[in-house]
């Protein structure tokens, strides 16, 4: 079977990558070269965590995402994924830290509660006097997004993946052909899209399902003496309020990166990707509360993204004839990439996308 993806995110190349160990012949494009920085799986690291709030089907899906990751770690012959567990801090009641917390409880999943004495003593750049609680749990980490692109690249084109960067993909149809910029039209058995926020260009219809925003995280240097602290921290989850604000700590060479989800609005994916003047400070500054002498983190680096949301957060995916649409939901995509890339080779090749979609969407 031959098929084309288009887009080589970290879902594209998963799919690409499930795809050609099940024999089919692959064409993977990707309008920049890969990884991409522009793409959301071209920032240095990703969060891969259980705690999920009220969206327990996405919550019983990190088994199988692990296990795909495991599978991909094989294959590849190296580990990227940094296990650092994760935290979730409170600051107010009902916030979605504790929404977290609970949804942990209700799927019996281990975790350690701690006071507010108890959190600051452990991780001692929080400020005790303005949360709740906080949870750990040693299950989660850091998914290392520009290692596993690169080593990703090599094994597709090791194994036979037809891997064409710099080559912007302008049109698709459900007859199973592309057109690149240039006119080239190329078609295939199957053409599957993995064009994350470049979705609705290539597909207009969709933007009554599918909303683009532009966002940005911060990178920021940690005072000297909680450097140590940082460096052996777990990812943050949820640091509680109002900001929605989740931190990936500085391991195997990456940086201090926060940010923050009500830092986001609707924007075309290419434009507004430079950052503003003090938009890192302003990012930083969500942070604090919860943590401590939040004014004396420099920014060292903003790094702008873009993304598809639905309505109700869950993924997106629609089939019709020789074509099969996927788009992630904000910060869905990245964890279960491997996975999502087996799901939809698994649903391409057997012609069964309903499974597919029914998986992707986690409503059970």
């Amino acid at each position: 079977m031959r098929v084309i993806v288009v887009g080589a995110g970290i879902a594209g190349l998963s799919t690409a990558w499930s795809l050609a160990k099940r024999g089919a012949e692959v064409t993977l494009f990707e309008q920049g070269p890969v990884p991409n920085p522009l793409s959301a799986s071209g920032d240095q690291h990703r969060i891969i965590r259980r705690a999920y709030g009220g969206q327990g089907g996405y919550q019983r899906r990190i088994d199988e995402a692990y296990e795909a990751w495991d599978e991909m770690w094989a294959d590849l012959g190296e580990k990227h994924l940094v296990d650092t567990g994760f935290l979730l801090v409170s600051q107010t009641e009902g916030d979605e830290a504790e929404e977290y917390r609970d949804g942990l409880v209700a799927g019996g999943y281990p975790f350690e509660e701690l006071g507010p004495e108890e959190a600051a003593r452990r991780f001692p750049f929080l400020d005790a006097g303005t949360i709740r609680f906080a949870a750990v749990s040693p299950e989660g980490g850091v998914l290392l997004c520009q290692k596993i692109a690169a080593s990703m690249k090599r094994w597709l084109l090791e194994n036979g993946v037809d891997l064409r960067e710099n080559a912007k993909v302008a049109a698709v149809d459900v007859a199973g052909s592309v057109w690149l910029e240039n006119d080239e039209e190329i078609t295939a058995d199957h053409v599957v899209v993995t064009a994350g926020a470049w979705v609705l260009g290539l597909m207009p219809e969709l933007a009554s399902e599918l909303t683009t925003y532009r966002t940005a995280v911060a990178y920021l240097t940690p005072p000297e003496d909680l450097r140590e602290a940082w460096e052996n921290a777990p990812v943050i989850l949820d640091v509680g309020g109002t900001v929605d604000g989740y931190v990936l700590p500085p391991v195997a060479g990456t940086g201090l990166k926060v940010g923050a989800g009500i830092h986001k609005y609707e924007s075309a994916p290419d434009e507004n990707r430079v950052a503003l003047e003090g938009e890192g400070e302003q990012i930083r500054d969500y942070f604090g509360p919860p943590f401590a002498r939040i004014a004396e983190y420099s920014v060292s680096d903003v790094v702008t993204c873009a993304y598809t949301f639905t309505e109700d957060e869950h993924y997106f995916a629609k089939s019709e004839g020789r074509l099969t649409v996927v788009s992630a939901c904000s910060g869905h995509g990245y964890k279960f990439g491997a996975a999502v890339g087996r799901r939809i080779a698994g649903g391409v090749l057997s012609g069964d996308t309903d499974a597919m979609r029914i998986w992707l969407e986690a409503r059970d």
